[in-house]
């Protein structure tokens, strides 16, 4: 038998490009993804019938579990309405403050409302819809060591919650030594301990401790700059952000916030806040 062997050469040139044309084929992706692809789509979200919240544990009057073992507060009754009108239930993801990006993009939640303040660092990685409330950095320290001014904490040991605005203002304050902690209830407990001088985190939560912890002030009301909090999802989620800015404008209009204000935070508050300083102006 005659060895052909240009023939076997053209035979294997076609065999070779039939595979590398199946290959490249089978690698294409399409431009277009389909919304229902995305697991926190709002049409996923309905056709699981569940709505996935992150929020806070051992935040009140945000975020907590009562001692009826059952989730209340200012961001858990915005959850809960939100599932309401999505027509799903509401299953809560609770997290602290240093993993609640890691929670939507390891796609363990829906959707962030654990008192998550906007920062240009932030909308680097996730996507905030419009805010619904306004915070700024506070500092509280014992009534009895009060601490008043940002310059009295040079040198000293200052408590902060690791993944917070108050840590991110406070790192870039020279002479001042943060002590660092994973959840609020560490940070709080190791003020009571007298770990450091005083402890910064946001003001709105600062004034419900200290009414309930009356050895404290809060002696710094207002440093750093005005910021907002507002809900978060994963980026290039824009079908759920899209569905809850439409959310945020619709219960501004209702004035929801002035209402969840005076349910879940008037109680813990004393009278030197006032709702006009949290809540965002309503009915518009």
């Amino acid at each position: 038998m005659k060895f052909n062997l240009k023939k076997v050469i053209t035979a294997g040139v076609t065999l070779l490009s039939a595979v590398a044309l199946f290959v490249s084929a089978s690698n294409i992706k399409p431009t277009n993804v389909n919304a229902a692809s995305n697991e926190s789509s709002v049409q996923a979200i309905k056709k699981r019938g569940q709505l996935r919240v992150a929020v806070f544990g051992d935040l009140p009057p945000y975020g907590w579990v009562n001692k009826n073992g059952k989730r209340v507060g200012y961001d858990v009754e915005l959850a809960r309405r939100m599932a309401k009108d999505l027509g799903v239930k509401v299953k809560f993801v609770q997290v602290n403050a240093n993993n609640r990006v890691d929670t939507l993009n390891s796609n363990k939640a829906d959707i962030v409302l654990a008192n998550f303040t906007v920062t240009p660092e932030r909308k680097q990685v996730i996507s905030f819809a419009k805010p619904y409330m306004k915070v700024s950095v506070g500092v509280i320290s014992p009534k009895n060591k009060t601490i008043t001014k940002a310059s009295q904490l040079k040198g000293k040991k200052l408590i902060v919650n690791k993944g917070t605005t108050a840590e991110n203002y406070f790192t870039s304050q020279k002479g001042v030594n943060l002590l660092k902690f994973d959840s609020k209830t560490q940070q709080f407990n190791a003020l009571k301990n007298n770990r450091a001088a005083a402890l910064a985190d946001d003001n709105s939560y600062l004034y419900a401790w200290v009414k309930k912890n009356p050895k404290y002030t809060v002696g710094i009301k207002s440093i750093g700059p005005k910021q907002y909090i507002a809900p978060a999802v994963k980026k290039g989620n824009t079908s759920l952000l899209n569905w809850t800015n439409k959310e945020i404008t619709k219960l501004n209009k209702e004035s929801f916030f002035t209402k969840d204000y005076n349910s879940q935070l008037k109680p813990y508050f004393g009278k030197e806040v006032k709702p006009s300083d949290i809540v965002l102006k309503q009915g518009n």
